[in-house]
């Protein structure tokens, strides 16, 4: 019944999430069996916008000043995706035995919750309903929560008082990111939404208690109100950007501001988390977000029958990428991790890393040799990918007790490039989101011979600012 579904959707995508992410013992954690009723998630493509008050004539109804401003200054018109969906639409969809949980104005879709599977014929029948996919389902037994212990300081031997930037000098020398810091160019004035799966730790942590953070939304279990508990992946993530410890740690954009959202389930995998991702970066936007930097990427799931397949990685195939696609044309520079799969049978970019208009990052050593794990290209439309690299193995971060560590990944090598583009936006204003991304490839080691390890190679910041000033 819709009225049970109220009481057990917070409990349910709330033990949906774990700590997987976290530093534990290599041993496997023992799962328990799941206590809550059977549910089924289905996300409902629909046909149009019809019956709709808002209206193109009164965009501050649904975004931001600073989003309009946004768009204004890249000459960007507000168009009839930026609606959001009609609200006539979602009280029918309502009465169908389903809760609904999220809804995406870009792609026209709602994802609803229900415990009667047998509704998909009733939501299928609706008029202005084009399709319905079944996009998860509660698992069986699910992994044990747990937040972190914190530590309350950093240790004394973590400070270089020979060194502004301790632990992430090399990392961010490695794209002359000093030299625009040095500059004035820190990101101040641009802001910098964070999607991940979690950001242990970051309301408690001393390091990041300087940081400007705009705004916070969870799209997994907003009702659960443990926002600061899960997976310290953000936490490790947003550090690499955002904290401004001088000769300790030093992130890529210290004096921009933040937006946190969680879109990733980090217990499961599964297709809704596309759709929790598109509402988690259309809620940056209606904020007025410069750069989302997203460490985050799919292609195969816990139910088979939703995994992508190579073919399909256009750019505008799957749901999350059709989605990242829209972003540049919105103002936006995306910078989205290439994934971890170089040494897996899979070997290729992961979605979204596949979108057009974006900046997909992969990894290098401190030497600049391509980490063997970093996800390769090209597209399956022939497209170069990744687009850039930056250090990966390792990076120095931030984890969820307040330690400083080295982490391995893409995840990491993306926000010191998305740091970094928001210093560059800083320096070069005028510039649209489509010309910031273009300076980046530009300024690339490999930019007069792209190729699919490397993409254009690691960018040179400062020459990208140079380069832009002179255009």
């Amino acid at each position: 019944m819709v009225h049970d579904l109220r009481a057990i959707t917070s409990l349910t995508l709330f033990l949906w999430f774990s700590l997987a992410t976290m530093a534990a013992p290599s041993r496997a954690i023992d799962k328990i069996v799941n206590p809550i009723t059977k549910a089924w998630l289905f996300r409902l493509a629909l046909t149009d916008k019809a019956f709709s008050p808002y209206s193109l004539d009164n965009p501050k109804e649904f975004l931001s000043e600073r989003s309009i401003c946004r768009r204004e200054r890249q000459d960007i018109a507000i168009d009839s995706t930026d609606l959001p969906v009609s609200p006539q639409y979602l009280k029918i969809i309502g009465q169908q035995n389903v809760q609904i949980i999220g809804q995406s104005k870009w792609n026209n879709s709602v994802l609803v919750i229900t415990n009667d599977s047998s509704c998909v014929t009733a939501l299928s029948s609706l008029p202005f309903v084009r399709k319905v996919k079944l996009v998860y389902t509660t698992p069986d037994s699910i992994s044990p929560v747990k937040r972190s212990i914190l530590k309350e300081f950093l240790n004394p031997w973590d400070s270089v008082p020979s060194n502004l930037y301790g632990s992430t000098e090399k990392q961010i020398e490695m794209l002359n990111g000093i030299r625009l810091h040095e500059a004035g160019f820190r990101g101040k004035g641009k802001l910098i939404a964070v999607v991940d799966g979690g950001f242990m730790n970051v309301d408690r942590i001393k390091s990041f208690y300087n940081v400007r953070i705009y705004g916070t939304k969870d799209f997994v279990n907003p009702r659960v109100g443990e926002f600061y508990s899960t997976s310290d992946h953000g936490t490790k993530t947003f550090s690499a950007m955002a904290v401004n410890r001088p000769h300790v740690y030093v992130g890529t954009a210290p004096d921009a501001a933040y937006l946190l959202a969680r879109s990733e389930n980090v217990q499961t995998e599964s297709s809704a988390e596309e759709d929790y991702w598109a509402e988690a970066v259309e809620w940056a936007d209606s904020i007025g977000a410069d750069i989302i930097s997203s460490s985050l990427g799919y292609h195969a799931f816990d139910d088979k029958r939703n995994d992508y397949c190579y073919r399909q990685q256009d750019g505008l195939t799957a749901f999350i990428s059709c989605t990242a696609s829209r972003l540049a044309k919105k103002g936006i520079v995306l910078v989205n991790s290439a994934g971890n799969d170089g040494m897996r049978s899979w070997k290729r970019i992961n979605f979204p890393g596949d979108a057009r208009d974006i900046l997909t990052v992969g990894a290098v050593d401190a030497n600049g040799e391509n980490a063997s794990f970093s996800s390769i290209g090209p597209t399956a439309d022939g497209r170069i990918k990744p687009d850039v690299m930056a250090q990966g193995s390792p990076t120095a971060v931030i984890d969820g007790r307040g330690n400083i560590s080295h982490d391995m990944g893409t995840s990491f090598s993306t926000p010191l490039v998305a740091g970094l583009v928001a210093c560059l936006w800083q320096a070069l204003p005028e510039k649209n989101a489509f010309q910031i991304i273009q300076l980046v490839k530009d300024s690339g080691s490999n930019a007069s011979n792209p190729d699919n390890i490397y993409g254009y190679g690691i960018p040179d910041f400062w020459k990208a600012y140079h380069e832009g000033k002179a255009k």
